[in-house]
C-alpha cells in the first residue's frame, strides 16, 4: 500500500500519517520528490484502515500495490536511483561500462587489462576471484589472493572494483578489497547469501537467474533491500532457452520492462548472454538503445589462452572500438560515456 501525499504536503501531515502508521506495528518507506512525497507502507496492511488514512490531513489517495516485492517498486520510488561505487554513479544520464577478465589469473594480468580498459573508457573493473563453474574441474578462481590483485589495480588506475561473492566467507574477504560484490546468475535465489549481501554494507550487483521470471528477480532484490541495503544494481545476462546458437539468449526486452516495474538501475551483460565475442558489439549497442544503465563486458589480454570464458571475451583493441562506437548510442539515448 502507498499513501500520494498532496503536493508540497506540510511536514507535519507526513509526520502525523508516519506515526500512525508505526504506532500500528508496520514499516515506513519514505520517498520525496520536488512537489509530492510517497509513503509507503511494508507489512500487514490489514491493520489499517484505509479510510482513517485518507482522512489525515494533505493525504491525497491511497493505493494498494498487489506486486509481493515493495521497496524495490518503482510505486513506492517513484524517481529513478542511481548507485554510487567508487566515484561512478550508475543511473540516468550516464552508461557505466564494466570491464575485464571473466577471471583474475595473474596481478601482471589483471593490471594490465587494467590499464588497457580504463584508457578505453571502462569505470569500474571487473574480475573474478571466486569463479563458481559447471565443471567442478575447471578454473575455480584465486579466492582472497585475487582481491588482493583487484585493490592493487584500483589503486593503480583509480578504477572501482566489483567481484562475484559465492558464501559469506567470500562477501567477509571481499568488503576488505572491492567497491562491489556481484551475486552471479547461480546464486539469484540463493536467499541466505542475498540476505548476507544485504548485510555487507557494499552496492551489490544482481544478476538475473538462468531461468527466472522478472517478477522472481525483484524478489531477490527486495531480499537485500529489506536488510537494510537499498544499493542495488540489476543486470541481465540471458535466460535459458530452447535455442543453441548462443550461450543464452539475450532479453533485451527486460529492460524497458524493469523501467517501469522498478527504481532500480539496470545494466546487460552481452558476454555471458551470448557466449561469443563476434555478438556482444551488436548486443551491446542493442542495450544502450533500450536504455540500458551500463554494460558489464569482459575483456582478456589473449582471449585464446584465458583461463575461463575466453571466447566471449573481446581483445583491447576490440573492446576500444566498441566504446567508440557505442559514443553515438549514448548520444541518442542522452547519456554520457
Amino acid at each position: 500500500m502507498i499513501i500520494v501525499m498532496k503536493p508540497h504536503a506540510k511536514p507535519a501531515s507526513i509526520a502525523a500519517v508516519t506515526r500512525y502508521i508505526e504506532v500500528n506495528g508496520l514499516s515506513v518507506h519514505l520517498s520525496h520528490g520536488e512537489e509530492v512525497t510517497i509513503i509507503g507502507i511494508v507489512g500487514d496492511k490489514s491493520k489499517l484502515s484505509t479510510d482513517n488514512l485518507i482522512m489525515f490531513e494533505d493525504v491525497d489517495r491511497v493505493m494498494p500495490v498487489t506486486e509481493s516485492y515493495k521497496l524495490s517498486n518503482r510505486k513506492f520510488h517513484p524517481e529513478p536511483t542511481a548507485v554510487t561505487v567508487g566515484s561512478t554513479a550508475i543511473g540516468p544520464g550516464t552508461l557505466t561500462i564494466m570491464a575485464g577478465p571473466c577471471a583474475v589469473e595473474s596481478e601482471t594480468q589483471l593490471l594490465m587489462i587494467a590499464r588497457a580498459v580504463k584508457d578505453a573508457g571502462a569505470a569500474v573493473l571487473r574480475g573474478g576471484a571466486y569463479k563458481p563453474r559447471t565443471s567442478p574441474y575447471s578454473f575455480q578462481g584465486l579466492e582472497e589472493e585475487g582481491l588482493r590483485y583487484m585493490q592493487k589495480a584500483k589503486a593503480e588506475t583509480g578504477l572501482a572494483t566489483i567481484c562475484e561473492v559465492v558464501s559469506r566467507e567470500a562477501i567477509e574477504a571481499a568488503v576488505k578489497y572491492v567497491d562491489m560484490i556481484q551475486i552471479g546468475a547461480r546464486n539469484m535465489q540463493n536467499f541466505i547469501l542475498l540476505k548476507e549481501a544485504g548485510q555487507s554494507g557494499l552496492p551489490v550487483l544482481l544478476k538475473r537467474g538462468l531461468c527466472s521470471t522478472i517478477d522472481e528477480w525483484l524478489n531477490a532484490a527486495e531480499y537485500i533491500i529489506a536488510e537494510g541495503n537499498p544499493r542495488i544494481v540489476l543486470c541481465e545476462r540471458g535466460i535459458r532457452t530452447f535455442e543453441t546458437a548462443t550461450r543464452n539468449t539475450l532479453d533485451l526486452s527486460a529492460i524497458p520492462v524493469l523501467k517501469e516495474k522498478t527504481h532500480l538501475p539496470v545494466i546487460v551483460d552481452p558476454s555471458h548472454s551470448t557466449g561469443s565475442y563476434k555478438y556482444v558489439p551488436a548486443m551491446a549497442k542493442a542495450a544502450v538503445a533500450c536504455d540500458a544503465d551500463g554494460l558489464m563486458i569482459e575483456v582478456h589480454n589473449d582471449p585464446a589462452h584465458a583461463l575461463s570464458d575466453g571466447p566471449q571475451s573481446l581483445s583491447f583493441a576490440k573492446f576500444s572500438k566498441l566504446t567508440e562506437e557505442l559514443r553515438p548510442f549514448c548520444k541518442l539515448s542522452g547519456r554520457s560515456l
